[in-house]
């Protein structure tokens, strides 16, 4: 899918709640992801638009995926075989305003939900930096948003329905299922395909954005927890060059009785004067408004606008989530490299995330630093890099996003994550015959230690 239908269709979203058109590549182009990296194995894309449609087709096959808002950056939603797509699936099922939850089907992304949400007075704890990503698929790979005491957004998740690879409908619960429900929430799709999943909610709430220019290096370091816990989310973008953060995003809640002021200098940065674009070159048409306009909580905490391209839009994506103590020797060191990754970067963020106990979050019983990277799409360039980082991070315990690009070997991986063992014990229950797996989950989670 190239970007202007991307834009349409994400436009269209906003609009409806079942999007048939989004099912399927257009007739004269190949299924790719959203940024037009990975070309999937096979263009047999299933739209299902009930349970039942789900079940009749899972049971049919012999191997599967399930295909969201295509927003991963690697393999790990690849198919060869078949896919399935619960897209058409995208209405809110039940909002529950004593228990604070909202159910919704599997195929509902954040930018649907959020006004519809909102409008009946009710709000999420955080979203990504984009609206655009479907909730089932954020949930499954552990992606996440920015603040000291924000957990990702699958940890919102308090319970979910899915069909497994035999055809029943499981449902799971944070109250009744314990362990198994803290397997399953972050479950890289190798469990069954999620159907419905309920969020825990809270009474809505407005929010204002301010964007500082130009915070000396130094000065992080130096006040790091400070700067990280000035807002309800911070974000801090680099280029790596001249020992600084060239732009600061903070993200804060109005609260009565809870001034907030915004100082002409923070930590030495300087506030912006108009709205801008993490990417200093490219236009902050596409942003969420900032120069602290008040606005609703899902139309300030992501940086991106929803029916707009997020980000570059033609580009690669890396991120690190490293234990938070080790977060400031972590940056500095990848500062280090920084004239062999700015050749091949548009921007790198730093965000904190809070600990959770999701045995698949690269977050489980850590808070975490996450390194970012928004890399010029040159595939053969970043492959070379990639290692180079991964070396400089692997004394601080680095840990890669499930959806995005890395080259961490898997005995690496399987070391950082001590429930592993149990996570593919709770696969082989749902999915004893490797149905929902594919090359990526055999390589990095199924392989021998």
């Amino acid at each position: 899918m190239n970007k202007r239908t991307f834009i349409k269709l994400s436009s269209a979203m906003v609009a409806s709640p079942i999007i048939s058109p989004l099912l399927a590549a257009m007739p004269d182009e190949k299924l790719t992801n959203w940024s037009g990296n990975l070309e999937y194995g096979t263009q047999r894309l299933y739209p299902a638009n009930s349970v039942e449609q789900v079940r009749e087709f899972v049971v049919k096959q012999s191997k599967l995926k399930v295909l969201g808002t295509r927003h991963c950056f690697n393999t790990i939603a690849n198919s060869t075989d078949e896919f399935v797509s619960v897209r058409p699936m995208a209405k809110m099922v039940a909002l529950d305003p004593a228990a604070h939850t909202v159910t919704v089907e599997g195929g509902m992304s954040y930018g649907q939900l959020s006004p519809e949400l909102d409008g009946k007075g009710f709000a999420l704890h955080n979203l990504a930096s984009l609206p655009h990503i479907s909730i089932a698929g954020a949930c499954s790979t552990a992606t996440h948003g920015s603040g000291d005491k924000n957990g990702n957004l699958a940890t919102a998740v308090s319970a979910l329905e899915m069909v497994t690879a035999g055809g029943d409908v499981v449902q799971l619960s944070r109250h009744a299922d314990g362990e198994n429900f803290q397997g399953a929430i972050v479950g890289l799709g190798a469990l069954g395909v999620i159907t419905k999943i309920t969020l825990d909610v809270q009474p809505t709430y407005q929010m204002r954005q301010y964007v500082y220019e130009n915070l000396p290096m130094d000065e992080w370091k130096y006040n790091f927890d400070a700067i990280e816990s000035s807002a309800y989310s911070v974000s801090l973008f680099t280029n790596w060059q001249g020992k600084k953060f060239n732009e600061v995003w903070l993200k804060n809640r109005i609260e009565d009785g809870k001034p907030f002021h915004a100082p002409l200098e923070f930590h030495g940065a300087k506030r912006a004067t108009k709205n801008l674009h993490p990417i200093a070159a490219l236009s902050a048409e596409n942003c969420t408004e900032q120069m602290g306009v008040p606005g609703p909580w899902y139309e300030r905490l992501p940086h991106f606008k929803m029916g707009f391209t997020p980000s570059a839009g033609k580009e690669l994506q890396s991120e690190y989530f490293v234990p938070r103590p080790n977060a400031v020797d972590a940056v500095l060191a990848i500062e280090g490299l920084r004239d062999r990754i700015t050749p091949h970067l548009m921007i790198s963020e730093i965000r904190t995330i809070a600990a959770d106990d999701l045995w698949m979050s690269p977050c489980y019983k850590q808070p975490c630093v996450t390194i970012h990277f928004t890399w010029k799409q040159d595939w053969p360039a970043v492959r070379r890099v990639l290692p180079v980082i991964e070396r400089e991070l692997a004394p601080f315990q680095a840990r890669p996003h499930w959806g995005k690009l890395f080259t961490i070997v898997p005995s690496q991986l399987h070391a950082c994550y001590e429930k592993l063992p149990e996570f593919v014990a709770l696969c082989k229950k749902y999915d004893p015959q490797g149905k929902f797996r594919n090359e990526f989950l055999n390589t990095n989670i199924f392989s021998p230690a």
